[in-house]
């Protein structure tokens, strides 16, 4: 006789010629008693998904996953979960924006009883290839011409699809999380693009005409990222101890400017002015003391190092617009932002001898592998350059 499980009730073939399993057991949200059935073709397969739904008791999950799509649970989780985080609220208007990819077409109508880690994997195929292509224009001949989804793009959007399905697993929805099974996608490393010393010095050149070559300069020196050089206040500079305190970072968010907390603790950090820096913006601080009087009862006291004439927060697409003019002005064929400035700020660190430890640090990398991965166009000089002073030492003890 096969011995019965406990909460294992009656085996018993139905009218149609299916078999019924039946079983009690506590419901693990409730606290209620409660009865089941499991059915199957015969009586070992009735008993097959009885004993996998006892398990799933067993184990504090749900009896059967819940038969909500996926777009349904996603906008769930945005109106709920998301909201009531405490993550930064730049993160959570990337996840608004991402949440399209999931909340609409083909998967975002998938149930969640019915999703398998293989769904979640050509979810990833469709967004590299025909649904990750944008329409950004068209070519001579009038064809339209797209761009494809980045790779970063697509392992923000999975990431996302994990987190609302860890969110179901929680409430009792799931009782696993089929895109835990699937591994991330990875991101294509992409080096740096950078401008030369010549290149650099021609931009802010061309730049001076405008109000941003300060924070323009400021970045170039200094390594800065655009939201941290323009969420500076006064109170971060300190040119008694030649420091520079970095504390937030300015961004849009819901179309207001708003200085927020950095992401990592490490992009929280202190900068040495050199003496440049620190003449560059005394020389800053008092052509805005200039402004604020002409200003009058107009100027509002933010304390930004970066305002307008008016001392308002600068919007950070005015100074990606200024260095892209510059660029194009000075005859840079390639597109150039505000980033180049920062990585050639990195490039003429590592060139220069600082050690990779020092320059990550420095940028605010939360990890030096990021540093690594996206200066290898160093590599190659940085090898050299070792090399012939090895060669000079090895040669001058021969």
């Amino acid at each position: 006789m096969t011995k019965r499980h406990h909460g294992e009730g009656t085996i018993r073939q139905r009218s149609n010629g299916r078999w019924e399993a039946r079983y009690r057991y506590v419901d693990p949200v409730t606290g209620e008693k409660c009865r089941g059935s499991a059915y199957g073709r015969t009586s070992k397969e009735a008993r097959v998904e009885m004993m996998k739904a006892l398990d799933r008791i067993a184990e504090g999950s749900p009896v059967k996953d819940s038969s909500i799509t996926v777009g349904a649970w996603v906008e769930h989780w945005l109106a709920t979960s998301l909201v009531a985080s405490s993550r930064k609220e730049s993160t959570k208007q990337l996840y608004r924006v991402l949440a399209p990819h999931l909340t609409s077409g083909t998967f975002a109508g998938r149930r969640l009883d019915r999703l398998r880690p293989s769904d979640v994997e050509a979810l990833v195929v469709e967004l590299r290839t025909k649904n990750g292509r944008r329409r950004v224009g068209h070519d001579e001949d009038g064809t339209p011409t797209f761009t494809v989804m980045s790779s970063s793009t697509v392992q923000r959007i999975f990431v996302l699809l994990r987190l609302t399905l860890d969110g179901a697993v929680r409430d009792g929805l799931l009782a696993r999380n089929p895109a835990r099974q699937v591994k991330q996608p990875s991101v294509e490393r992409v080096e740096a693009h950078f401008l030369t010393g010549e290149e650099t010095r021609a931009v802010l050149s061309d730049a001076k005409k405008s109000r941003a070559w300060a924070v323009l300069v400021l970045i170039a020196m200094t390594g800065l990222r655009r939201g941290e050089a323009l969420a500076l206040t006064w109170a971060d500079v300190d040119f008694d101890g030649g420091v520079l305190q970095v504390r937030r970072t300015l961004s849009r968010l819901g179309g207001e400017l708003v200085a927020t907390s950095p992401k990592t603790p490490k992009s929280r950090r202190m900068l040495p002015m050199s003496e440049p820096v620190v003449r560059l913006l005394k020389e800053h601080k008092a052509n805005q003391a200039a402004e604020r009087l002409r200003a009058g009862r107009h100027w509002q006291a933010n304390d930004f190092v970066f305002a307008t004439e008016f001392g308002a927060a600068v919007d950070p697409r005015n100074i990606l617009r200024a260095v892209s003019r510059s660029a194009a002005r000075v005859g840079i064929e390639h597109p150039v932002g505000v980033h180049s400035l920062r990585h050639s700020a990195a490039t003429a660190m590592l060139e220069a001898g600082v050690n990779l430890k020092a320059v990550s640090d420095l940028r605010g990398h939360a990890d030096i592998r990021m540093t690594a991965n996206t200066y290898g166009h160093v590599s190659d000089a940085a090898a050299r350059l070792a090399m012939d002073s090895l060669g000079r030492a090895v040669e001058g003890n021969s």
